[in-house]
């Protein structure tokens, strides 16, 4: 298998914290701050276990000795304060590094999704996606700002209890630590179960999040169509599927939780029950009794929490696990290790297809392209008609290098394009989308997306020659108006204008026009044709059009049908030869028939 497309290691072939190793590796990145909560923490632990050896001296020291009793108690309270600062200290840390790493995590990750190719996004649903970007890490968060501190400080806190105990009671701290076996033998065979269910609780909340997302985004057809109570039976489904998966879950910890706070208190009250006898025996002195119960008591609590804290960094692995997936996904399209340069000719640009063969990942059996061949000579306007399903767009994907060919090749001035730079070969393009696509922000940053550093002088050059500059200047605050989500403030026509003017302001030497005129009507389309034939003036250009009257000016008109080339030719001859194009024609240039 070709490296680059190899999958990354299954969650389940990682031991079972190992994909926690990747929010490690950001978090390293800051030592500073690790640094700061591993002070603050071990000061917390060793306050926290300084306070049974306080009461043992209150004990001792003050009520048995007759001493100073409120110097003891000033101990404490040195103790106390130094904890909570200690405490608040670890807090600020560890609260700190966990967003930190998860808006990093964030960044790496929507990095690489956008080095990906439309393939990846086919196998992969974005709204799926969206839900691993927020509910996964809000799961790391949660781990790497509050779980793993929170463990850590246990493990200190139990393993320098325990020290202490032997301190104290060597023989009633042995016989504590016979039962330690049994709790880690517990916690693992248990936290396996929990991982995998926690990999799965996860699974099931980004279905949540996906269904969410396609209804409201279809909200229009949803109520159109009165499908209000069949969505919202579906969407109880998804959530119902998804409780019953925590509800395993919890089951689970619950059971986890329950065995080990048995095991351990069991073998803390055996252990008080003969250190009681030992007192009696007065071989123990009662503030030592004390202190060995206060600090037994505090390990038994930090081996507890750390059954707790155990099932949330399974869970917090499993998260791990999704985002390395989509961190580590490699693209399809890759750029050479030396790219060739694309040659830019004062004549123009030169586009060959040969022989192109190419299936959609997602339908391998059927041919979108059966061995096509086109030679596009520099400036020419070469429209692309057929039925829906010939191959029409596809040329466009190709020609992008969104996709390869299966076989065949495509140059680019006589350079195949697998042999140059993805990014330097879609510089040279410009496209006008079937759909126009408006993001949800300033009508300025819609229009330069195509050039970033577009002054507002070159700005409103390209809307006027769009026919869009006298809309434009009628929203409420011009150019930094904003457009609403998916251009929700603009018309359909007004939408496409915007799209055409993005292309202009581009300027790049090849036009792609995909269905460039379907959303207008005739009155935007009149207002839109000039715009386009500047577009399209001394570039070269493909216009894929369902509508004929759109392209009976076209230097070629290349007919597709079931992905090959069935005829080529102008309006004149191709309606002359009476096939496949002479047959659309007579259907859309009938009396009645909209031209």
């Amino acid at each position: 298998m070709d490296d680059r497309t190899q999958p990354p290691p299954r969650a389940a072939d990682r031991p079972p914290l190992g994909s926690l190793g990747m929010v490690w590796r950001f978090a390293r990145r800051y030592p500073a701050r690790i640094a700061g909560a591993a002070l603050a923490l071990l000061v917390s632990s060793a306050a926290t276990l300084a306070i049974p050896a306080g009461f043992r001296l209150v004990i001792d020291k003050g009520f048995m000795g007759g001493g100073d009793i409120g110097r003891w108690f000033e101990y404490l309270f040195l103790i106390v304060t130094v904890l909570a600062l200690a405490t608040a200290v670890r807090f600020y840390f560890v609260a700190w590094l966990g967003e930190r790493v998860v808006a990093d995590i964030r960044s790496a990750t929507q990095a690489n999704l956008l080095r990906q190719a439309p393939r990846f996004f086919e196998e992969n649903r974005p709204s799926e996606i969206a839900s691993r970007m927020t509910s996964d890490t809000a799961v790391i968060d949660q781990v790497v700002g509050s779980t793993v501190s929170v463990a850590l400080r246990n493990i200190v806190t139990g393993v320098g209890g325990l020290v202490y105990l032997f301190a104290l009671a060597p023989k009633l701290a042995a016989l504590l630590l016979l039962g330690i076996p049994a709790i880690v033998l517990a916690m693992v065979s248990l936290g396996r179960r929990v991982r995998k269910l926690s990999r799965v609780s996860q699974d099931r909340l980004a279905d949540v999040g996906s269904v969410t997302s396609e209804v409201l985004g279809a909200m229009k057809i949803v109520q159109a169509f009165g499908q209000e109570k069949r969505e919202a039976a579906r969407f109880d489904s998804t959530v119902e599927a998804g409780f019953a998966t925590a509800r395993r879950r919890i089951l689970l910890r619950a059971c986890m939780t329950a065995v080990v706070i048995a095991l351990v208190f069991g073998s803390i009250t055996a252990v008080m029950w003969q250190g009681a006898v030992d007192v009696a025996a007065g071989r123990l002195s009662g503030g030592s009794i004390a202190a060995f119960v206060l600090t037994g008591g505090l390990v038994a609590g930090a081996f507890g929490a750390l059954s707790e804290t155990w099932g949330d960094l399974l869970r917090g692995a499993g998260a791990a696990s999704r985002l390395h997936e989509l961190m580590t996904a490699r693209p399809q399209i890759l750029p050479p290790a030396r790219p060739r340069a694309l040659p830019r000719p004062a004549e123009g640009v030169r586009l060959e297809f040969d022989k192109v063969h190419f299936h959609y990942p997602t339908r391998p059996d059927q041919a979108a392209l059966n061995g096509v061949s086109l030679d596009i000579a520099p400036g020419q306007t070469v429209a692309v008609v057929g039925p829906s399903g010939a191959g029409k767009s596809t040329l466009i994907q190709l020609a992008l290098r969104f996709y390869d060919p299966d076989t065949g090749e495509i140059r680019l001035n006589g350079v195949p394009l697998r042999e140059a730079d993805p990014a330097a070969l879609r510089d040279m393009m410009a496209m006008v989308p079937q759909e126009s696509i408006i993001f949800a922000a300033s009508a300025r940053d819609n229009l330069r997306y195509g050039r970033w550093d577009a002054t507002d002088e070159d700005i409103w050059a390209a809307a006027r020659a769009a026919n869009a500059e006298a809309f434009l200047r009628a929203l409420p605050d011009g150019l930094d108006s904003q457009l609403g989500e998916g251009g929700s403030r603009l018309s359909g026509g007004q939408r496409q204008r915007v799209s055409i003017a993005r292309a202009l302001l581009r300027d790049a030497p090849i036009l792609l026009l995909d269905e460039a005129t379907s959303a207008l009507d005739a009155e935007s389309e009149e207002l839109v044709k000039d715009a386009l034939e500047r577009l399209m003036r001394n570039r070269t250009t493909i216009v894929i059009a369902h509508r004929l009257a759109t392209v009976r000016a076209a230097d070629r008109i290349v007919v597709l049908d079931e992905g090959r080339v069935v005829e080529q030719g102008t309006h004149a001859a191709l309606v002359a030869e009476g096939g496949l194009y002479a047959r659309l024609a007579r259907l859309q240039f009938q009396e009645g028939a909209p031209a």
